[in-house]
């Protein structure tokens, strides 16, 4: 039994540690490298080339280096009766509320307009109103971050595709439940999946329901935000600003306007990532259970996407 980790960036020796303490039993090998290929039953990658992973004749499963499963399901080379599971990694999870909650908190304690009075030596106290957050999303990782922001004593609603209520959340489901939600949200936090129903989903069209003064805060996939469209909105006034962790193109340009667009914060892909001393306990898990004849956890859906 072997695994084959693909990925393009990190060296991946931590991994390797992190799975053979969790189960000494399994060869893991690093791509290129390989082994037999018909010896290897899981693949544990991340935005592998085309094709790459169609070479394993003999694999029981795809597991996704991250929350995100688009990178494999874009691969028509890949057989569609292999499971694909994604990463379940409470540390991921954990610091995805972190942003999430540090975004809401930094809007609505106007942290920005707090800095630019310290600039200008200026003692002013602001008012701090109630806010709304709407969490597209609803997830492992949007429900954590949804709880959160409650404990936090803020109002939260909810948008998924299915509208699976959640304790405490006023949850809407579909393209009828969506003009109610963005019309109590103050602060939209997007952490849905990349799709071909979410491309493009933060439009003028979507974002323009929103109420006058908004703030958009983007910890989903870049391809869901049309971005001259939020440029445009802030422009107009009618969004106060956003914060964004992912784009179409990363690293973003040097001369991409949002790094200077007024009111808008960039971060560089951080608001989480996979911990692979916790994240391996998850795949071991997985194969298991594969092995027991039984569903693991996070086995993806294909026609939905995620």
């Amino acid at each position: 039994m072997s695994l084959v980790i693909i990925r393009k960036s990190a060296p991946a020796e931590i991994w390797i540690q992190a799975l053979a303490e969790r189960a000494p039993e399994l060869i893991v090998h690093v791509w290129p490298e390989t082994g037999p290929v018909d010896e290897v039953e899981y693949v544990l990658s991340w935005a592998a080339d085309p094709g790459v992973i169609a070479g394993f004749p003999n694999l029981k499963a795809i597991f996704s280096l991250g929350a995100g499963v688009d990178h494999v399901l874009s691969d028509a080379t890949v057989p569609s009766d292999l499971p694909v599971i994604r990463m379940i990694d409470e540390s991921l999870t954990r610091r995805m509320v972190q942003y999430v909650v540090h975004a809401v908190l930094s809007r609505h304690r106007r942290v920005e307009e707090m800095r630019a009075n310290q600039a200008q030596g200026l003692w002013k106290r602001p008012a701090f109103p109630d806010l709304r957050v709407g969490i597209m999303g609803l997830g492992e990782i949007g429900r954590a971050c949804a709880q959160q922001c409650l404990a936090l004593g803020y109002q939260v609603s909810g948008w998924s595709r299915r509208g699976e209520p959640l304790a405490g959340v006023e949850v809407h489901g579909g393209e009828q439940g969506l003009p109610m939600f963005l019309s109590r949200s103050d602060v939209l936090v997007c952490l849905l999946p990349q799709t071909r129903e979410t491309a493009g989903i933060l439009s003028r069209d979507t974002l323009g329901q929103l109420p006058k003064g908004a703030y958009l805060v983007n910890a989903g996939r870049g391809e869901h935000l049309v971005d001259d469209d939020l440029l445009a909105l802030i422009a107009e006034g009618h969004l106060s600003g956003a914060m964004l962790d992912a784009f179409r193109k990363e690293p973003l340009p040097s001369d991409n306007p949002f790094w200077t667009a007024p009111g808008v914060t960039v971060t560089p892909h951080i608001a989480g990532w996979t911990e692979p001393s916790t994240a391996a306990r998850h795949v071991v898990e997985a194969i298991a259970a594969l092995r027991a004849g039984q569903q693991p956890r996070g086995v993806v859906h294909r026609a939905r996407g995620y």
